[in-house]
């Protein structure tokens, strides 16, 4: 996969990230499916207070990323190379639809979360660095970072003058999916999962044909 395809993809699953995890935060009412910083700090919270019903839902949601987390890296490491987007991928979309699927059957949605937190920790085993920044990653406080750092290095003129667009793009792309996941979720409850379950197994085809047309030209 060529570098202007692997940064809309990024971009396409961060926005995707965004979305998912304004749907979780809503369900959860404050807890977060891949924002683990913030559900680490919510369960360290409960265990100061000695509150033992906050300590179980972020500590659920923790491993449970973790669990998502390492079953797509050990998918992206036992796959050749071509193939790799295209697993995890379609490892996220399968969850995804799980997590909808789930949701239409079961009244309490907290329970779709921890499939939404399987499929955002996946996630990050997609794409690594692209053009010297994170892309497709579910959090964005390292993309803010450096863009603090891009800027600074354009201001004083030792780096490129619009090297920062990447990170602010990413920033953009969470914040614009969050936006739209909280307004569809809004206005459709659990069928606002049709659409990034729909977007994960797009992609993942998209992959396919990728990989497919290296395999080709290899």
């Amino acid at each position: 996969m060529n570098r202007p395809s692997q940064l809309t993809f990024g971009l396409l699953l961060t926005g995707l990230a965004g979305y998912i995890d304004a749907i979780g935060f809503i369900q959860l009412t404050g807890l977060y499916t891949s924002f683990m910083s913030g559900n680490t700090t919510q369960m360290g919270v409960s265990i100061s207070h000695g509150a033992v019903d906050g300590i179980v839902r972020p500590a659920v949601l923790i491993a449970t990323f973790l669990l998502g987390s390492t079953i797509a890296s050990g998918l992206s490491i036992v796959t050749p190379a071509p193939w790799k987007t295209t697993i995890v991928l379609t490892y996220e979309a399968i969850l995804v639809f799980g997590a909808f699927a789930l949701g239409l059957q079961l009244p309490d949605l907290g329970l779709v979360s921890f499939f939404l937190a399987l499929a955002m920790g996946a996630q990050n085993a997609v794409l690594g660095s692209v053009q010297g920044f994170r892309a497709g990653t579910t959090f964005v406080t390292g993309a803010l970072f450096s863009l603090g750092q891009k800027i600074a290095a354009a201001f004083t003129k030792t780096g490129p003058p619009l090297g920062w667009v990447g990170d602010a793009a990413v920033w953009l792309a969470l914040l614009i999916g969050a936006i739209g996941g909280a307004a569809v979720y809004g206005t459709i409850g659990i069928f606002a999962l049709i659409l990034p379950a729909g977007l994960t197994a797009c992609l993942a085809t998209m992959a396919a044909l990728f990989a497919r047309a290296h395999r080709v030209g290899a």
